[in-house]
């Protein structure tokens, strides 16, 4: 899998989702590999989607099409200065990765301070030892210049809130410390109302 992240600021989230709904109506026709995308706005304005392709060859043909360059060039403007893109050729998912049945989508973004040991973190994480129900999925998709962004999938904002009060199994909480002394500074992006599209 590859994933393109896009995050920046916007004044006008109906004018974002709507150049969305267009991507989907005119031009998802003909990306080929294309598997999915979740988006939407958080409370400060920060615009984020997150796009699945099933390889990194499939996502470059897309970007290539005049269709979609033109559709970019009047989206981009919908933008309050550059938006930033995350090209992901590293990508792990759990619990089946995104989920259109989501009501609540959480992003982290982040740089490790060991990439390896992240990695090695991932492999023995198993959201079924969190005990939270509200978990429905996720992918992890390290970019070009080192930035990780962790998609998280919940049934909703309120029982997400929930779960983050809930006590952990002790085993869960040693590695939680260990995923904190690797992540460093997270960015956290809260999407409240998040738009859900599939292949």
């Amino acid at each position: 899998m590859f994933i393109q992240v896009i995050r920046g600021k916007v004044k006008d989230a109906a004018a974002i989702k709507a150049a969305g709904e267009q991507w989907q109506a005119e031009v998802k026709p003909g990306a080929k590999g294309y598997l999915g995308s979740t988006s939407g706005v958080a409370k400060d304005g920060t615009f984020v989607n997150v796009a699945r392709f099933e390889s990194e060859e499939a996502f470059r043909s897309n970007s290539d099409r005049p269709e979609r360059s033109a559709w970019w060039e009047k989206t981009s403007k919908i933008f309050d200065g550059t938006p930033t893109a995350y090209n992901c050729p590293d990508v792990t998912t759990f619990m089946g990765g995104g989920s259109d049945d989501a009501g609540f989508v959480q992003l982290m973004i982040y740089k490790p301070t060991d990439l390896n040991t992240l990695k090695e973190l991932n492999q023995k994480f198993d959201p079924a030892d969190f005990a939270r129900p509200d978990m429905i999925g996720g992918t992890s998709a390290v970019a070009t210049d080192g930035t990780v962004i962790d998609t998280n999938y919940f049934t909703s904002e309120a029982e997400a809130r929930a779960g983050e009060k809930g006590e952990m199994p002790a085993e869960m909480q040693e590695m939680m410390k260990e995923y904190g002394e690797v992540v460093g500074n997270v960015e956290y992006v809260d999407i409240s109302d998040p738009w859900l599209y599939s292949a």
